[in-house]
């Protein structure tokens, strides 16, 4: 239902073609673009090792395009090593400052090291672009980020605001569901979350298959992610 400490990557990995991103020759650039979409592909496939040795291909012969190092940047997320995806990332946003995606996987990258306040200005640097495709996932990753320092009324704005824009995306009602259950309103909570399970393909609105769900995932989960499953089972007596 949700990723490592609730947060979203950019779920598009669109095959974007990088020629005119640089100057390298013809040549050159052609067989970075088919490094690049390869690696792209094995990362869509879940197959980091592949998918990091072909980005490695790309960003050997385009160390500066922006596409191939959020690309890479997000091979060095999965593998949890946080500062060099970082580094990546301010090199892609360095090079295009409304690239809207990178700021928000450093935004992520951040949340994952528990730095709140930084990740919290990454996010509002990618909503600041008009033509973000997918801001939906900024504003959830906002939410969750000031949920977690106990900031609930802009959390539970940054929810809304991406149900506005994708109202059949189910994670910020769950994030609102949490941010309503904190601030003591039950029956918001409880109506959110109806309605989360009611859009989520995994449920289809089966609410006896969530539960189970949520206390199977609670067998292994620990930290914020625990604390969250047991405030769902919470809403759900509600």
């Amino acid at each position: 239902m949700m990723n490592k400490n609730f947060l979203l990557l950019t779920s598009y990995f669109l095959l974007v073609f990088l020629s005119g991103c640089v100057t390298a020759p013809v040549e050159h650039q052609k067989e970075a673009d088919f490094h690049y979409t390869m690696g792209i592909s094995h990362l869509n496939e879940g197959n980091i090792q592949a998918a990091f040795v072909e980005l490695q291909k790309a960003y050997q012969i385009s160390p500066d395009n922006k596409e191939i190092l959020n690309s890479l940047g997000l091979v060095y997320l999965h593998l949890e090593e946080f500062e060099k995806a970082k580094d990546l990332f301010l090199r892609a946003v360095s090079i295009d400052s409304e690239f809207s995606e990178a700021y928000n996987h450093l935004g992520v990258t951040y949340s994952r090291r528990g730095q709140w306040t930084e990740s919290i200005e990454a996010f509002k640097k990618a909503l600041l672009n008009p033509l973000y495709q997918t801001p939906e996932m900024a504003f959830y990753n906002l939410g969750m980020a000031y949920y977690r320092v106990g900031q609930y009324e802009p959390a539970i704005n940054a929810f809304k605001d991406a149900i506005k824009r994708v109202p059949l995306f189910p994670l910020p009602y769950y994030g609102l569901a949490l941010a309503y259950n904190r601030e003591s309103r039950y029956g918001d909570a409880a109506a959110i979350i109806a309605r989360a399970i009611e859009i989520d393909t995994a449920y289809k609105g089966d609410k006896k298959k969530f539960i189970e769900d949520i206390k199977q995932k609670l067998l292994t989960s620990k930290g914020d992610e625990e604390s969250d499953f047991r405030d769902y089972l919470e809403i759900m007596r509600y």
